[in-house]
């Protein structure tokens, strides 16, 4: 159970709602990753963390393979399902 309080999809309104059906478009699995309805309370501050992240995965330095991999790597040794 989260203890962070998010918008559940199907309540999503106005602005939100877009970024969730970007999002949503977006994912492999058709669904707004947990990790980006965490800042579900806060649309301006999570369209800034998206689009952030966006640029981040993007293929540069390292392909976004190599960046999921490092990111999961992180998160493991944080013990974070993310």
């Amino acid at each position: 159970m989260a203890r962070i309080k998010m918008v559940e999809e199907g309540e999503a309104t106005g602005p939100l709602a877009g970024i969730y059906a970007a999002a949503k478009s977006r994912s492999v699995a058709k669904v707004v990753p947990d990790i980006l309805r965490t800042m579900s309370l806060r649309p301006d501050f999570l369209q800034a963390i998206d689009a952030a992240s966006r640029l981040h995965f993007s293929d540069g330095a390292l392909t976004r393979a190599q960046h999921e991999m490092v990111a999961s790597y992180v998160s493991a040794l944080n013990r974070c399902r993310y």
